[in-house]
């Protein structure tokens, strides 16, 4: 029986200490803390690492703090369009969706795309009318409005500009989140949700759906989920390109993410980070910017936060 293992994100950029009070913090740890206990809590007890990523994702967008889900942050018609992909490492399966509306969890309708249908990949009307057929839980708009994200998209709109995630005007954040995890039976996934970026136009799509882009896992290497400006990890191929550099090189998890994150997408201007996890269950969280919404499973069994 292998080890078990699990890391979660809740999004990666500038986090203005000014912005974040101590309040808003432990409401951050908090939340993270939460997400990460559901899919160790399903781990712990033999289950698969893809129901824990499921499990843990499903707290994030249930969770206004992170653009996702009930967070997501509004587009440039004034609504939602929800972005997700789900990965298994062990079948190489995969399941995404894109622009799709009022879907309380996205990413459980791309794990029913993986699972119950021929296709990687459903956007917008199709992947609305498949959910309608696998009769998951839809919302009203009303369910994704918050007054905050609303404000936000109001600065955006007065600037006439696509604002990264729901931060302020001063700052930059990308509040992506996603999970991987290993399980008992040493099977790898990884899984990433998303509401995009703030004033988003033309059907925008970033890379948290686009598999090898924001979410890749593969057992004979690694599970990732990746967060940040997704124009550049979209070019870089930032996930399926840490799995070459382990499966072709022979790197760890930990020197290939820096060598992707800390190298290659610094140099193309792409900012982020992306949570990582090999066979042994080693976690590795890499970012390039100030900080990155994290929890993850330490060597020694205890669970950790940590914002910057």
């Amino acid at each position: 029986m292998s080890k078990i293992g699990i890391a979660i994100h809740g999004g990666a950029g500038t986090i203005a200490k000014n912005l974040l009070t101590p309040e808003k913090e432990k409401a951050y740890r908090d939340a993270l803390l939460t997400a990460i206990q559901q899919g160790e809590a399903i781990l712990t007890k033999g289950g698969s690492s893809l129901d824990a990523v499921e499990a843990s994702i499903q707290a994030l967008e249930n969770c206004p703090l992170f653009n996702a889900g009930k967070g997501a942050v509004f587009n440039a018609a004034g609504s939602h369009e929800l972005d997700a992909s789900i990965m298994c490492g062990h079948t190489k399966m995969a399941g995404a969706i894109g622009n799709a509306t009022g879907i309380k969890n996205p990413i459980s309708l791309a794990r029913l795309v993986m699972e119950k249908t021929e296709h990687v990949y459903l956007s917008g009307p199709g992947a609305n009318a498949f959910a309608e057929k696998m009769q998951v839980e839809l919302m009203d708009e009303s369910y994704f409005y918050d007054e905050f994200r609303y404000q936000q998209w109001q600065q955006a709109l007065a600037e006439g500009r696509v604002q990264l995630d729901h931060a302020g005007l001063d700052e930059k954040k990308f509040g992506t989140v996603g999970a991987v995890a290993l399980d008992k039976n040493g099977y790898l996934a990884a899984g990433t949700s998303t509401g995009g970026m703030t004033n988003k136009q033309f059907g925008r799509v970033g890379d948290s759906p686009i598999i090898g882009a924001g979410t890749y896992a593969n057992d004979t290497t690694c599970a990732l989920s990746c967060t940040g400006h997704g124009e550049y990890f979209i070019r870089a191929v930032v996930a399926y390109d840490i799995h070459c550099l382990m499966a072709y090189k022979g790197l760890s998890l930990a020197a290939a993410c820096d060598e992707v994150v800390k190298n290659k997408l610094v140099n193309q201007g792409g900012e982020g980070g992306v949570i990582g996890m090999d066979q042994t269950g080693n976690a590795v969280l890499c970012f390039n910017t100030e900080g990155m919404y994290r929890a993850w499973l330490t060597p020694d069994g205890i669970l950790q936060t940590a914002i910057n």
